[in-house]
């Protein structure tokens, strides 16, 4: 096992009902800013749970962060939260709710002319405004990580950035804020998480029985409880386990000490970024093209995923392997999104073949070579979205 760090000092409150305790979550004393999307907290309820908790509070407000958050209105964000003073920031959505609050946290707090800096140029963030949420859609864990993921329209860019000081003080996990999900966000965020799980998981053997095994517990968690969501939207019980798996599968337990992939992830925000196909729909493309281009120097974990978590052992190891990639694909297409009319294909979303050597190219302009190995580069990642055309 690799030599590793850790720290999380997020909170978590987990249950029905338990929008009620930022009353006591929240600083007492501090002056809120509540940051949250199009507006369906209104809807549902949760809006209304918020502000009956933070009665006792100062609160303002900034509305409208979209899907993918883009950096213009992150700025506005900030120049709300410096205009008035707000030293705390409370997030209620989803994960790009989240991710954009704990950019806004940083960029408030940012030295340098452009905040862009911090996302294009990993400038450092040396300090940020204390952030909680509460989170109304499980697939990102952003309620429990220091990573943000940015977009900006203006340069057709999809970026990361990460920092201990944008780690949440608290989460509040209320299952029941997820009953009104649309079926496409539910089914983009199982996605999600589980190729957040495999992407920390299929790369090659290690002496990590521990991870291995609570990933593998992750992903047959999703498996059985995933389709359930769509069935039976208001049945708690499942809501709450794939919370609770998304939460997992990204809060950083399974990284520790392991190589990590996220070749699927670095190629899929370059999907959302230049043709708009939702997040966790550019990982069910993408993923299964990883690993069947890269099937070889996955093999042994892959065929442990297969046995382990969908129970295929017989035929020789290349069968189980392709076997193993087959069922994760249909898992994706025939469980998600065949019912909601979407492919996994990059020709479902009038992605042109043209896009696979644009894609890779792009990636080779910034000197970025993905995979475990870190050797993937302009050659293989046109090879990978081509499998996927």
């Amino acid at each position: 096992m690799r030599n590793f760090e850790y720290f999380n000092p997020t909170r978590l409150v987990f249950g029905k009902g338990t929008i009620a305790k930022l009353s006591e979550l929240v600083p007492a004393g501090s002056r809120p800013l509540l940051l949250y999307g199009g507006g369906s907290i209104k809807r549902n309820g949760v809006y209304g749970q918020a502000m009956a908790a933070l009665a006792g509070f100062q609160v303002e407000e900034f509305g409208g962060i979209e899907p993918n958050p883009q950096f213009d209105t992150c700025m506005k964000a900030v120049d709300k939260a410096k205009q008035t003073d707000r030293d705390f920031l409370l997030a209620i959505g989803g994960g790009s709710v989240l991710d954009a609050t704990k950019f806004v946290a940083a960029a408030a707090k940012y030295r340098g002319n452009d905040a862009w800096g911090i996302l294009k140029k990993w400038a450092p963030v040396e300090a940020a405004i204390p952030l909680g949420t509460v989170l109304t859609l499980p697939a990102t864990g952003s309620e429990m990580n220091a990573g943000s993921v940015i977009s900006r329209e203006s340069t057709n860019e999809k970026l990361f950035f990460g920092s201990d000081l944008v780690r949440p003080a608290f989460s509040v996990l209320d299952p029941e804020t997820t009953y009104s999900l649309p079926p496409i966000q539910t089914a983009n965020g199982i996605v999600d998480a589980f190729v957040h799980v495999v992407e920390q998981y299929a790369t090659y053997p290690g002496p990590n029985p521990l991870q291995d095994r609570q990933a593998e517990a992750i992903l047959r968690t999703l498996i059985e409880e995933g389709p359930k969501a769509l069935d039976r939207p208001n049945d708690y019980e499942v809501r709450a386990n794939i919370m609770w798996c998304a939460t997992n599968a990204l809060n950083g337990w399974l990284s520790l000490g392991v190589p990590t992939d996220w070749a699927a992830h670095v190629i899929g925000h370059e999907l959302t970024a230049l043709y708009g196909v939702d997040h966790g729909t550019s990982l069910a493309i993408v993923e299964p093209g990883v690993w069947a281009h890269q099937r070889e120097r996955k093999k042994e974990k892959l065929l442990q995923y297969g046995e382990r978590v969908w129970d295929i052992r017989d035929g020789n190891e290349d069968d189980r392997v392709k076997k193993a990639i087959r069922k994760t694909d249909s898992f994706f297409q025939d469980s998600f999104f065949q019912s909601l009319g979407i492919g996994t294909r990059l020709s479902d979303h009038n992605v042109p073949s043209e896009a696979c050597a644009l894609i890779a190219k792009r990636l080779a302009n910034r000197d970025m070579k993905v995979g475990e190995h870190a050797d993937l580069g302009e050659k293989e990642v046109t090879e990978i979205l081509s499998l996927r055309i």
